[in-house]
């Protein structure tokens, strides 16, 4: 496989390899590789945990009577007057 770098990602390396930490172009990049790995599944870690809570929301919210949006937001600014009370 042939990889064409633009100019910037060649500086970015080079600048890498001039710091002296690694030895060629190639660790630079699996070192990039590595990281973007870690990264996607930390990224499909915590979507999949964002559905868990969204689907239990879900689950919870069908047991839980309906409440009209005036109510709701007097609640919660109830809650807010509250914690700014409990601050001072």
């Amino acid at each position: 496989m042939n990889i064409i770098l633009t100019p910037k990602q060649e500086k970015f390396i080079q600048a890498k390899l001039q710091t002296g930490k690694y030895r060629n172009a190639e660790e630079v990049l699996e070192l990039a590789f590595r990281l973007l790995d870690e990264y996607e599944q930390a990224d499909a870690e915590w979507i999949n945990s964002v559905e868990e809570k969204i689907d239990a929301a879900i689950a919870m919210s069908v047991q839980t009577p309906p409440i009209d949006g005036k109510t709701f937001v007097n609640q919660i600014l109830e809650h807010f007057q509250q914690v700014r009370e409990a601050q001072e």
